[in-house]
Order: structure tokens, then C-alpha cells, then sequence
């Protein structure tokens, strides 16, 4: 898979690292770099369904009942994590589950400028 191309809103299923490093979790994850950013890697987004009480002001829920949720490939309501990002080797990537809309994309960018204060 490493010279295939990932748009800007992919979803695609990857072993995710923890924060800390101590171990990755099979997870989807967004892409969000452009596909020409390099050969090699993407930068993604975290994506979960584990939906706090209180969301932060950088996720974005998507629920099942939403319009745009069947595109996802999502099996269940989640939250695209864009504090939690990363740079992976596509190497590592096991498959696309889906895609987000355009207008979430446009939302994924906006949280991105709140978290890196651009």
C-alpha cells in the first residue's frame, strides 16, 4: 500500500498509538493531510465511539442518525478526536472503511486551527 494515494477525509482502519507510546489499538482514523503532503506517510485524526458526557471543543460527533453517518462506514456514533493526531507510514494501514462529507472536512479544519493556534 505505500504508493497508494488517501484523499483528505478517508477513513481508514490503523493500529493507533496511545499517547504515551506503550501500545497501539486497531482503530478508523481521518486522513487529513493532502495527498501529495508525502509518499510515505498521512497525518490523521482519532476517531472513537466511546462519547463523553462532555465533548471537547475540538471533537466532532457523528451520530448514526445523521445523514452523511452511512458514508462513514462507522458501525456506531463516534467522535473524530482532532486533538488526537499522528503522523503513520500508509505501510501500516489495513484497509478504507469510509469517507466524511465535505462539510466535515471543512469542520475538521477549523478544530485543527483551534488545537494548533493557527
Amino acid at each position: 500500500m505505500l504508493n497508494k494515494t488517501y484523499k483528505q477525509g478517508t477513513i481508514i482502519l490503523v493500529p493507533f498509538p496511545f499517547t504515551d507510546l506503550s501500545s497501539v489499538k486497531l482503530r478508523p482514523a481521518v486522513v487529513v493531510s493532502k495527498p501529495y503532503f508525502t509518499e510515505e506517510d498521512l497525518i490523521v485524526a482519532f476517531i472513537s465511539s466511546i462519547i463523553p458526557a462532555n465533548l471537547r471543543q475540538t471533537d466532532i460527533l457523528i451520530q448514526k442518525t445523521a445523514k452523511d453517518f452511512k458514508m462513514t462506514g462507522l458501525k456506531a456514533n463516534s467522535i473524530i478526536r482532532c486533538d488526537k493526531i499522528a503522523t503513520l507510514d500508509k505501510k501500516i494501514i489495513i484497509g478504507v472503511i469510509g469517507a466524511i462529507s465535505k462539510r466535515r472536512l471543512e469542520e475538521i479544519a477549523k478544530k485543527l486551527r483551534l488545537v494548533l493556534d493557527l
